[in-house]
């Protein structure tokens, strides 16, 4: 599974394609969930660029997003802190 409930919190595990030609969530790929956004990987701008994207598809400020590894991988793990909403994918089981 590419996400987990802890405490209200969501945990996902992302893998990440950069330069892509459009933000989207795609399909789940060995435990992960692939995200392809715009940004290149260069100086942290893809990472950044992804949380403002978690940000909008969950409706939290970025400041309730954490990188909890995979800075400098394409495999990520992040915590959203009470997500607002939740794409059709993701469900409240186990919260």
């Amino acid at each position: 599974m590419f996400y987990e409930w802890t405490d209200g919190d969501l945990l996902l595990r992302l893998k990440v394609q950069p330069k892509a030609s459009k933000d989207e969530f795609c399909e789940v790929i060995e435990n992960s969930l692939k995200v392809r956004i715009t940004a290149p990987p260069i100086d942290g701008k893809a990472n950044q660029h992804l949380i403002k994207f978690l940000a909008r598809q969950f409706k939290v400020s970025k400041s309730k997003i954490t990188l909890l590894s995979g800075e400098t991988n394409r495999v990520k793990r992040f915590r959203i802190s009470s997500p607002k909403l939740l794409p059709s994918f993701i469900t409240k089981e186990n919260r």
